[in-house]
């Protein structure tokens, strides 16, 4: 194929950002979308210049690959149908409502040999990218993503919605086994979870503490690691990491022979700054062209929604 044919089911929040980052990609064509908000699709078809389709069997029939943006309790029904009418599929994370629905949606795409993919963008922030190179032996790492609350996200909390970024990232760099999983959180402002903290014990010995909020008055990103040989701290926001070293020299000679201590060593990575979400979609293109493998296994995908709702289940005990 030239171009491969790209669909966009779901135009709210989230998925009139993909449609826009369709638009941009060298390698595909965004042949149309749908939407249940039949106005809004029409709307949003005229801004792109692309399709609005009346289901999404039909959007499905004219495209090679689609990308699945509606509400969480649709991403089984929606990515199924995709996938068994033979077209590849980027959902938008969590991969589905439950880990048995994720297995199935697993499986249906090994056995048509279909590109599956979970629209966890952080992955392809240029900081997460270069962190993977960087990171040797965990032994601590502290994550928070924090923000004001969006009345936008109703079906999930903020573990599904948010926090489950940060169990992937943690998972994909630790890559031992999960021991032990506690947590706490709370509702604030909706009928879910909007605060939640978890520690999750590896069987390598490493820790990982990890906050969510979504109702605090700023947005807060950041990942520190521990590592065995530098503190590392990472932004996400700014795409910029910090590693920390200890000197190996710790004194050191200065103006008219003035003594002082060099107690560490700040290293700022050089980090190539892009679009997340537009990344994310050309790796979806390249999977489907057979350019590359998928930067993820989607056992692993399946795993990072068994971590979430371990969290959900502690908090629940609360």
């Amino acid at each position: 194929m030239n171009k491969v044919k790209l669909g966009i089911i779901g135009t709210g929040h989230m998925g009139q950002y993909h449609v826009n980052v369709s638009k941009q990609l060298s390698e595909a064509e965004c042949v149309g979308i749908y939407d249940a908000d039949t106005e809004r699709a029409k709307t949003i078809a005229e801004k792109y210049s692309t399709k609005a389709y009346a289901t999404p069997e039909e959007l499905l029939k004219e495209v090679d690959g689609v990308v699945i943006a509606a509400p969480t309790f649709l991403h089984h029904k929606l990515a199924k149908l995709a996938l068994q009418m033979g077209k590849h599929v980027l959902v938008e994370k969590p991969i589905a409502e439950t880990v048995e629905q994720a297995r199935e949606l697993v499986a249906l795409a090994k056995t048509n040999n279909l590109t599956f993919q979970v629209g966890h963008v952080e992955r392809f922030n240029g900081a997460v990218l270069e962190l993977g190179k960087i990171v040797e032996s965990p032994i601590i790492i502290e994550s928070r993503r924090l923000a004001p609350f969006n009345a936008r996200i109703k079906d999930v909390g903020v573990v599904l919605d948010m926090m489950i970024h940060d169990i992937d990232i943690v998972l994909n760099l630790v890559k031992s086994e999960v021991v032990s999983v506690s947590a706490v959180g709370q509702k604030v402002v909706s009928e879910h979870e909007d605060v939640a903290i978890t520690n999750l014990k590896f069987a390598n010995g490493c820790v990982a503490h990890i906050t969510a909020s979504r109702n605090t008055q700023a947005k807060v990103r950041t990942l520190n690691i521990t590592d065995k040989s530098a503190y590392i701290k990472l932004d996400f926001a700014d795409q910029e990491i910090e590693l920390h070293r200890q000197a190996s020299s710790n004194t050191q000679m200065g103006l008219d022979s003035i003594r002082y201590k060099q107690e560490s060593i700040v290293e700022k990575i050089f980090v190539h700054k892009d679009n997340p979400l537009k990344q994310e979609h050309e790796h979806f293109i390249k999977c489907i062209l057979g350019k590359v493998e998928p930067n993820v296994n989607n056992e692993n995908d399946i795993k990072t929604l068994e971590i979430a709702h371990r969290v959900l289940k502690e908090i629940s005990k609360t």
